[in-house]
């Protein structure tokens, strides 16, 4: 009788001990506040499914991680910046942890998973006050380049990520450093601008942490470095990336590998975000964006064919780079040319030509500040000023309104 009891036990026992393998464990919540929304992030050891929902009376939105066990105990983070007033998570049943955030006023949010490491990020932001802001008058603040006063450069990859591996064992981690810290050598001799890496030595930094470095130091602009790669080995050349939806197929396998996720992943996350990509290119400064990457590229390519033959100009791109959601400045994505090609692989391992890359980039930091468009800030006019100023005024929006639908997709580069 026992030994019959026993034996249902043990694989009842075992069963159990099965299902909790399966869980995915979540290890830890943080959350931090920015200028313009607040960021939360949840760690955990795999890839989880998730279903989020916003409920009212009170206000909240609520997350349910599935198939999941919460590592620690039940905790709440309470916040402080406007947006939301408090963070909270538990084990809501044995399969699923909630996590709920406490609203004080929110305009949008969305949420997507990184990996390696394992995370899901929330990004919710503040309601802007369009009223109050279309009330105010404005006057024009020529630009120049105490506008910059810190620059973040985020050589990508790192640690035991190496990025991109050419055919004769050139990994992109190296070469980005290096010319990352050529160009933050340049900006600060030259501009005396205050240049903050992202990494400055071989150590690896999780994708959500490197926007996060910018935003908390208040950063003018984002700069991130990296190096193409190809299946065909006779791609070459260099392009320029900023924050976008797209529907060209190349850039979305340039956006899935340096996201480090699968190109199916990538399509479907596009597909999730769709709806407010758009939006969310307009609160990461898309225009300045697209009119950053633009001067970048051309004065990259120009410097790079002072001294060399065959740089192929692949022009301005967008497409969704996780390192540049949350950025709330002026951000973009350099690919300094393909790893993979043969060719361009031996110029990569050559200091003059990664020397010759930071200088071109640097040029076009330069003219892009340079050129900026004109800061805008309140102040109070005279009813006899204000009669002047309107129909200056009416131009400019009706200006800003063509600009903020975006550039023309064709072939999705401009």
């Amino acid at each position: 009788m026992k030994k019959a009891f026993i034996a249902p036990l043990i694989v009842l026992l075992l069963a159990s001990y099965g299902d909790a393998a399966r869980l995915v464990s979540v290890k830890d919540l943080q959350a931090r506040s920015y200028k313009n929304h607040t960021r939360v992030v949840i760690e955990t050891d795999r890839v989880v499914e998730f279903i989020q929902n916003r409920l009212v009376d009170p206000d909240r939105l609520y997350f349910d991680l599935k198939n999941c066990t919460l590592r620690k105990k039940a905790s709440s983070l309470p916040m402080e910046n406007g947006i939301l007033k408090k963070v909270r998570i538990a084990q809501f049943d044995k399969n699923t942890v909630r996590v709920v955030l406490d609203v004080r006023k929110l305009e949008t949010f969305y949420a997507f998973m990184l990996e390696r490491p394992y995370r899901l990020v929330i990004d919710v932001y503040d309601r802007k006050d369009a009223a109050q802001s279309s009330k105010k008058e404005e006057k024009i603040i020529e630009p120049g380049l105490d506008g910059i006063k810190t620059i973040v450069i985020d050589p990508g990859h790192g640690g035991d990520d190496p990025g991109a591996i050419g055919p004769n064992g050139l990994q992109e981690k190296d070469v980005v450093l290096h010319v990352g810290k050529k160009l933050g050598d340049i900006l600060a001799s030259k501009n005396g601008v205050e240049v903050i890496y992202t990494r400055d030595k071989d150590i690896f930094i999780p994708l959500n942490e490197r926007t996060e470095i910018a935003n908390s130091k208040k950063a003018g602009l984002f700069i991130s470095v990296h190096a193409n790669a190809s299946p065909r080995g006779d791609a070459r050349g260099v392009e320029t990336y900023f924050l976008n939806w797209t529907n060209d197929a190349e850039a979305m396998k340039v956006a899935a590998r340096e996201n480090k996720i699968s190109f199916k992943k990538m399509r479907k996350m596009q597909g999730d975000l769709q709806l407010i990509l758009q939006d969310l290119a307009r609160k990461n400064k898309n225009e300045e964006s697209m009119k950053l990457a633009s001067s970048v590229q051309s004065a990259m390519v120009n410097t790079l064919k002072e001294d060399y033959g065959r740089i192929e100009d692949l022009g301005v791109k967008y497409a969704l780079f996780y390192v540049l959601v949350g950025a709330e400045m002026p951000s973009i994505l350099i690919e300094i040319s393909f790893i993979s090609n043969h060719e361009e692989e031996k110029r990569l391992s050559g200091e003059s030509y990664k020397d010759k890359l930071a200088e071109g980039i640097a040029s076009g930091i330069n003219s892009y500040i340079a050129q900026a468009t004109p800061v805008i800030s309140p102040v109070k006019l005279s009813e006899k000023d204000k009669d002047k100023s309107a129909p200056s005024q009416r131009k400019r929006i009706k200006r800003e309104r063509t600009l903020n639908k975006g550039p023309k997709r064709t072939g999705d580069s401009i």
